[in-house]
């Protein structure tokens, strides 16, 4: 028996603002039960002598000491910004300032 059912699957779209076809839903649907299926057999593996990782391939990162260097200077810095406000970059609001709708 499946895990999700097309109503979930139309609810999670309707969560993610998606508008899916009926078509659409019913492949989603498998594709997701098969997704679930997959992560109950790894949930399943025993994994009790393999050894923790950070990555699943190596990874070998050297590092390098830091070395302090002059900064660019604000007007270097904010030359291609699009707009700028003083020595800041202006960006639009997207969170809603004080006494303004929600």
């Amino acid at each position: 028996m499946p895990r999700i059912q097309p109503d979930e699957v139309r609810t999670i779209a309707t969560l993610a603002r998606l508008r899916l076809s009926p078509e659409e839903i019913e492949r989603m649907t498998h594709e997701l039960d098969a997704i679930l299926e997959y992560i109950d057999t790894v949930k399943n593996l025993d994994t009790g002598d393999t050894e923790p990782m950070t990555h699943a391939v190596p990874f070998d990162c050297p590092l390098r000491d830091d070395q302090p260097a002059p900064s660019l200077s604000v007007d270097e810095a904010l030359q291609n910004a699009p707009r700028r406000r003083d020595s800041f970059f202006e960006v639009p609001r997207i969170v809603p300032g004080a006494g303004e709708g929600s």
